[in-house]
């Protein structure tokens, strides 16, 4: 009796240590745990935008500037500019003049920036502008028939960091010249 409680305690141990070594061998066989990829570090850049008007021959005629800062944090990545005002056009009048109805038009400048990221020893960002503004003339009936310019544009753009950077232009529909706009990215420390 003695000799089959050894034969069986000694076949116990032997199972035991046969499923440790198998346990070993089949953790060395598994695909070690990647280690989550580190997030970059946030950084703060101030946009200096230059929106521009000008001559047919690039020289600036008109100019706005706007100014914002934006973080390359996830969740934080937006920035907006909203500047203008809400113009009447007359929409008829009688023949007293009295009783003219009006109708009211938004014009001025709307920047969107989004997305930011750093590339590089650059800035990449999602950009849109919108403006509007009412054409001059001399002429009083265009008081009831005022013509509109409107640029728009939006895109992905790469900016180098400290650099004045046109990132849309076009021209203009009345004259030879364009307009534009010019971005400067500097980081904040």
């Amino acid at each position: 009796m003695r000799k089959m409680i050894v034969f069986f305690c000694l076949l116990l141990l032997a199972t035991a240590t046969q499923h440790r070594a198998l346990a070993q061998d089949s953790g060395a066989t598994k695909p070690q745990e990647t280690a989550k990829p580190a997030e970059p570090p946030t950084h703060f850049y101030r946009l200096d935008l230059s929106l521009e008007q000008v001559d047919a021959d690039g020289k600036p005629i008109n100019s706005r500037s706007y100014t914002i800062t934006i973080s390359t944090a996830r969740g934080d990545a937006n920035a907006e500019i909203r500047t203008g005002a809400r113009i009447p056009i007359a929409l008829g009048a009688s023949k007293e003049g009295e009783n003219t109805q009006f109708n009211y038009q938004d014009v001025g400048v709307n920047i969107d920036a989004r997305n930011p990221r750093d590339v590089g020893g650059k800035l990449s960002l999602y950009l849109a502008a919108d403006v509007n503004s009412v054409a001059e003339s001399k002429d009083a009936a265009t008081m009831y028939h005022p013509t509109m310019n409107q640029n728009k544009w939006q895109g992905q753009v790469l900016i180098p960091i400290g650099k004045a950077t046109v990132v849309f232009s076009s021209d203009e529909m009345q004259s030879k010249g364009a307009m534009r706009l010019v971005v400067t990215a500097t980081l904040l420390q």
